[in-house]
């Protein structure tokens, strides 16, 4: 079974790696990972942190993770739909018919960990 899932991943923490662990219980993961030049459209021109060959090469470490696909447009659903997953999995702070490519393939959301945030880490590290 294909599972995908996708983001940013800017600064990689806990939540992501629950995310990921959960996505391979479930089959082959399949991470899609917005590019720097999509990142900056959407979060701003600030972001991301680390570059986009940086952000692939950790999710690539991961073992949670089988394949990392870079995408330059703002949402994944060109590459869900050649890629044609089984499942698509998302973070809690998604709602079903929010999640890009909820008609193209069944949809997981998995619970969200309210404390673990990109921004929230980015505000803490420059509280400091």
């Amino acid at each position: 079974m294909i599972v995908f899932t996708n983001g940013c991943f800017d600064v990689l923490h806990r939540a992501h790696i629950e995310l990921l662990k959960y996505c391979s219980s479930l089959g082959t993961v399949v991470v899609g990972l917005n590019s720097d030049n999509s990142i900056k459209r959407l979060k701003g021109q600030n972001r991301p942190i680390f570059n986009q060959k940086d952000r692939k090469f950790m999710l690539e470490s991961c073992r949670f993770v089988d394949s990392v696909i870079l995408f330059e447009e703002d949402t994944p659903y060109n590459l869900v739909q050649s890629l044609k997953p089984d499942l698509i999995v998302k973070g809690g702070d998604y709602n079903l018919e929010n999640v890009v490519g909820s008609d193209l393939a069944k949809v997981i959301i998995f619970d969200y960990i309210d404390e673990y945030s990109t921004t929230k880490t980015i505000e803490r590290i420059s509280n400091r």
